[in-house]
Protein backbone atom coordinates (compact mmCIF):
# COMPACT_ATOMS: atom_id res chain seq x y z
CA UNK A 1 0.00 0.00 0.00
CA UNK A 2 1.16 3.40 -0.77
CA UNK A 3 1.47 5.86 2.27
CA UNK A 4 0.24 8.95 1.50
CA UNK A 5 2.52 12.22 1.32
CA UNK A 6 1.69 14.97 3.40
CA UNK A 7 3.39 18.43 3.12
CA UNK A 8 5.17 20.11 5.55
CA UNK A 9 2.23 22.64 6.43
CA UNK A 10 -0.75 19.82 6.97
CA UNK A 11 1.55 18.18 9.68
CA UNK A 12 2.97 21.19 11.37
CA UNK A 13 -1.00 22.56 11.92
CA UNK A 14 -2.11 18.60 13.20
CA UNK A 15 0.91 18.28 15.35
CA UNK A 16 0.79 21.14 17.20
CA UNK A 17 -3.21 20.44 18.40
CA UNK A 18 -2.24 16.86 19.59
CA UNK A 19 -1.17 15.76 22.37
CA UNK A 20 0.47 12.55 23.83
CA UNK A 21 -1.02 10.86 27.07
CA UNK A 22 0.67 8.13 27.83
CA UNK A 23 -1.85 4.87 29.52
CA UNK A 24 -1.04 1.54 30.83
CA UNK A 25 -2.28 -0.08 27.61
CA UNK A 26 -0.77 2.49 25.79
CA UNK A 27 -1.69 5.70 24.37
CA UNK A 28 -4.50 8.38 24.14
CA UNK A 29 -3.89 10.75 21.57
CA UNK A 30 -6.14 13.91 21.99
CA UNK A 31 -6.43 16.55 19.27
CA UNK A 32 -7.61 20.08 20.01
CA UNK A 33 -8.85 22.28 21.03
CA UNK A 34 -11.27 23.17 18.47
CA UNK A 35 -13.84 26.16 18.30
CA UNK A 36 -17.45 24.80 18.70
CA UNK A 37 -20.21 26.74 18.34
CA UNK A 38 -23.60 25.15 20.15
CA UNK A 39 -27.58 25.53 19.68
CA UNK A 40 -27.97 25.53 23.27
CA UNK A 41 -31.72 26.79 23.80
CA UNK A 42 -32.10 28.60 20.98
CA UNK A 43 -28.65 30.38 21.95
CA UNK A 44 -25.60 30.05 20.62
CA UNK A 45 -22.35 29.04 22.77
CA UNK A 46 -18.76 28.39 21.92
CA UNK A 47 -17.28 25.46 23.64
CA UNK A 48 -13.74 24.17 22.63
CA UNK A 49 -13.65 20.55 21.22
CA UNK A 50 -11.44 17.60 22.02
CA UNK A 51 -11.44 14.49 20.60
CA UNK A 52 -9.46 11.76 21.81
CA UNK A 53 -7.82 8.37 19.89
CA UNK A 54 -6.96 4.82 21.90
CA UNK A 55 -3.94 3.57 20.25
CA UNK A 56 -1.14 0.64 21.10
CA UNK A 57 1.27 2.68 19.62
CA UNK A 58 3.46 5.16 21.81
CA UNK A 59 4.81 7.64 19.55
CA UNK A 60 5.55 11.58 20.04
CA UNK A 61 6.65 11.13 16.06
CA UNK A 62 2.84 11.82 15.77
CA UNK A 63 3.27 12.40 11.43
CA UNK A 64 3.43 8.28 11.97
CA UNK A 65 -0.19 8.47 13.81
CA UNK A 66 -1.28 11.10 11.32
CA UNK A 67 -0.57 8.83 8.57
CA UNK A 68 -2.68 6.27 9.42
CA UNK A 69 -5.75 7.43 9.56
CA UNK A 70 -7.05 6.93 6.04
CA UNK A 71 -6.43 3.63 5.95
CA UNK A 72 -7.73 2.38 9.64
CA UNK A 73 -11.55 3.01 9.26
CA UNK A 74 -12.53 4.65 12.02
CA UNK A 75 -15.52 5.47 11.05
CA UNK A 76 -16.33 1.87 11.95
CA UNK A 77 -15.49 2.68 15.21
CA UNK A 78 -16.67 4.87 18.31
CA UNK A 79 -14.31 8.15 19.32
CA UNK A 80 -14.86 9.61 22.52
CA UNK A 81 -14.75 13.89 23.12
CA UNK A 82 -14.47 16.51 25.39
CA UNK A 83 -16.48 20.01 25.32
CA UNK A 84 -14.97 22.04 27.65
CA UNK A 85 -16.32 25.65 28.40
CA UNK A 86 -14.49 29.11 29.99
CA UNK A 87 -11.21 28.77 31.11
CA UNK A 88 -11.31 25.37 31.96
CA UNK A 89 -7.73 24.55 32.76
CA UNK A 90 -7.21 27.23 35.17
CA UNK A 91 -10.33 28.30 36.86
CA UNK A 92 -10.34 27.02 40.93
CA UNK A 93 -13.94 25.70 40.11
CA UNK A 94 -15.22 23.88 37.20
CA UNK A 95 -18.29 21.28 37.01
CA UNK A 96 -18.19 18.44 34.61
CA UNK A 97 -20.02 15.58 33.61
CA UNK A 98 -19.03 11.97 32.61
CA UNK A 99 -21.90 11.51 30.02
CA UNK A 100 -21.95 8.20 28.29
CA UNK A 101 -23.66 8.10 24.94
CA UNK A 102 -27.22 7.37 24.54
CA UNK A 103 -27.60 7.32 20.57
CA UNK A 104 -31.41 6.75 21.04
CA UNK A 105 -32.17 9.61 24.11
CA UNK A 106 -29.04 12.29 23.13
CA UNK A 107 -29.89 12.04 19.15
CA UNK A 108 -33.71 10.70 18.70
CA UNK A 109 -35.16 12.65 22.12
CA UNK A 110 -36.32 8.85 23.34
CA UNK A 111 -38.23 9.69 26.31
CA UNK A 112 -37.23 5.70 27.56
CA UNK A 113 -34.26 7.74 29.54
CA UNK A 114 -33.36 10.94 31.00
CA UNK A 115 -29.91 10.82 29.00
CA UNK A 116 -30.89 13.26 26.48
CA UNK A 117 -32.18 15.78 29.24
CA UNK A 118 -28.91 15.21 31.29
CA UNK A 119 -26.80 16.07 28.53
CA UNK A 120 -28.81 19.40 27.32
CA UNK A 121 -28.64 20.22 31.27
CA UNK A 122 -25.04 19.69 31.82
CA UNK A 123 -24.48 21.49 28.95
CA UNK A 124 -26.92 24.47 30.24
CA UNK A 125 -25.19 24.14 33.97
CA UNK A 126 -21.72 24.47 32.36
CA UNK A 127 -22.21 27.85 30.68
CA UNK A 128 -24.45 29.23 33.59
CA UNK A 129 -21.68 28.49 35.75
CA UNK A 130 -18.65 29.88 33.70
CA UNK A 131 -15.92 26.77 33.65
CA UNK A 132 -16.39 23.87 33.43
CA UNK A 133 -16.75 20.08 30.37
CA UNK A 134 -18.57 17.48 29.12
CA UNK A 135 -17.08 13.81 28.62
CA UNK A 136 -18.76 12.29 25.95
CA UNK A 137 -17.91 8.77 26.71
CA UNK A 138 -18.57 6.72 23.24
CA UNK A 139 -18.08 3.54 24.02
CA UNK A 140 -20.85 3.24 27.02
CA UNK A 141 -23.75 2.63 25.33
CA UNK A 142 -26.16 0.63 27.21
CA UNK A 143 -23.95 1.02 30.14
CA UNK A 144 -21.67 -0.47 28.10
CA UNK A 145 -22.77 -3.17 25.91
CA UNK A 146 -23.40 -1.30 22.98
CA UNK A 147 -26.17 -0.46 20.37
CA UNK A 148 -27.58 -3.18 18.98
CA UNK A 149 -27.07 -5.53 22.53
CA UNK A 150 -29.09 -2.12 23.88
CA UNK A 151 -31.88 -2.78 21.19
CA UNK A 152 -32.35 -6.05 22.03
CA UNK A 153 -32.53 -5.28 25.82
CA UNK A 154 -35.38 -2.62 24.72
CA UNK A 155 -37.26 -5.69 23.52
CA UNK A 156 -36.99 -7.69 26.33
CA UNK A 157 -37.96 -4.36 28.76
CA UNK A 158 -40.90 -4.25 26.12
CA UNK A 159 -41.52 -7.93 27.74
CA UNK A 160 -41.35 -6.98 31.38
CA UNK A 161 -37.94 -6.94 31.96
CA UNK A 162 -36.49 -3.94 34.35
CA UNK A 163 -33.01 -2.66 32.65
CA UNK A 164 -30.55 -4.48 35.06
CA UNK A 165 -32.55 -7.35 34.14
CA UNK A 166 -32.33 -7.36 30.26
CA UNK A 167 -28.77 -7.00 30.32
CA UNK A 168 -28.21 -9.67 32.31
CA UNK A 169 -30.49 -11.82 30.67
CA UNK A 170 -28.07 -11.25 27.63
CA UNK A 171 -25.42 -12.46 29.31
CA UNK A 172 -24.05 -8.88 30.50
CA UNK A 173 -23.29 -7.45 34.10
CA UNK A 174 -25.79 -4.35 35.26
CA UNK A 175 -23.09 -1.93 33.94
CA UNK A 176 -19.24 -2.53 32.40
CA UNK A 177 -18.48 0.96 31.89
CA UNK A 178 -15.36 2.18 32.71
CA UNK A 179 -13.93 5.96 33.49
CA UNK A 180 -10.33 5.32 32.83
CA UNK A 181 -9.82 6.99 29.54
CA UNK A 182 -11.89 9.92 30.69
CA UNK A 183 -10.04 10.14 34.00
CA UNK A 184 -6.59 10.03 31.75
CA UNK A 185 -7.66 13.29 29.63
CA UNK A 186 -9.29 14.93 32.61
CA UNK A 187 -5.78 14.96 34.14
CA UNK A 188 -4.03 16.44 30.77
CA UNK A 189 -6.91 19.21 30.52
CA UNK A 190 -7.02 20.27 34.48
CA UNK A 191 -5.38 19.60 37.94
CA UNK A 192 -7.45 21.58 40.60
CA UNK A 193 -10.69 19.93 41.97
CA UNK A 194 -13.74 19.94 39.56
CA UNK A 195 -17.49 19.30 40.88
CA UNK A 196 -19.09 16.25 39.21
CA UNK A 197 -22.65 16.51 37.54
CA UNK A 198 -23.92 12.89 38.35
CA UNK A 199 -26.75 11.02 40.40
CA UNK A 200 -23.74 7.68 40.43
CA UNK A 201 -21.52 7.53 43.18
CA UNK A 202 -19.63 5.03 41.19
CA UNK A 203 -18.32 8.05 39.32
CA UNK A 204 -17.38 9.54 42.14
CA UNK A 205 -15.50 6.89 43.58
CA UNK A 206 -13.74 6.78 40.49
CA UNK A 207 -12.57 10.07 40.04
CA UNK A 208 -11.26 10.46 43.88
CA UNK A 209 -9.51 6.68 43.26
CA UNK A 210 -7.46 8.38 40.78
CA UNK A 211 -6.66 10.84 43.12
CA UNK A 212 -8.22 13.52 41.16
CA UNK A 213 -9.30 16.16 44.08
CA UNK A 214 -13.15 16.54 43.80
CA UNK A 215 -14.69 19.53 45.64
CA UNK A 216 -18.51 18.13 45.43
CA UNK A 217 -21.60 16.31 43.32
CA UNK A 218 -24.02 18.37 41.91
CA UNK A 219 -27.59 15.82 41.31
CA UNK A 220 -29.46 16.19 38.00
CA UNK A 221 -32.71 14.46 38.39
CA UNK A 222 -35.43 15.70 35.62
CA UNK A 223 -37.69 14.95 32.98
CA UNK A 224 -40.14 12.40 34.04
CA UNK A 225 -42.43 10.63 32.76
CA UNK A 226 -45.02 7.66 32.00
CA UNK A 227 -42.06 6.24 29.62
CA UNK A 228 -39.16 6.72 31.91
CA UNK A 229 -40.81 6.17 35.23
CA UNK A 230 -39.58 2.19 35.64
CA UNK A 231 -36.20 2.94 34.32
CA UNK A 232 -35.55 5.79 36.63
CA UNK A 233 -36.92 3.45 40.07
CA UNK A 234 -34.08 0.81 38.51
CA UNK A 235 -31.44 3.07 38.64
CA UNK A 236 -32.22 4.35 42.21
CA UNK A 237 -33.45 0.40 43.73
CA UNK A 238 -30.98 -2.00 41.56
CA UNK A 239 -27.75 0.10 40.00
CA UNK A 240 -27.32 2.21 43.39
CA UNK A 241 -28.01 5.91 42.12
CA UNK A 242 -28.87 8.77 44.64
CA UNK A 243 -32.20 9.64 44.89
CA UNK A 244 -32.77 13.59 44.48
CA UNK A 245 -32.25 15.13 47.71
CA UNK A 246 -29.76 12.51 48.80
CA UNK A 247 -26.40 12.85 49.83
CA UNK A 248 -23.14 10.69 49.04
CA UNK A 249 -21.78 9.02 51.35
CA UNK A 250 -18.21 10.31 49.66
CA UNK A 251 -19.41 14.51 49.73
Amino acid sequence: MTQTKFDSKTISILEDKIQLIKTEKGAIYLVGPIQLPVNLYDKTVVFHWYCWLNCDEVTENFENIIHKLSSINLAEFQQSSVLAYGNFAYSEDAIIRMHSICHTGDIFGSKRCDCGYQLKQSMKKVVEHGNGAIFYLANHEGRGIGLFSKAMAYILQENGYDTVEANQALGFVDDSRNYNDAIHVLKALRSKPVTLITNNPKKLEALKKSGLPVSGREPLWGDVSEYNEKYLETKINRSGHMKEGDECCND
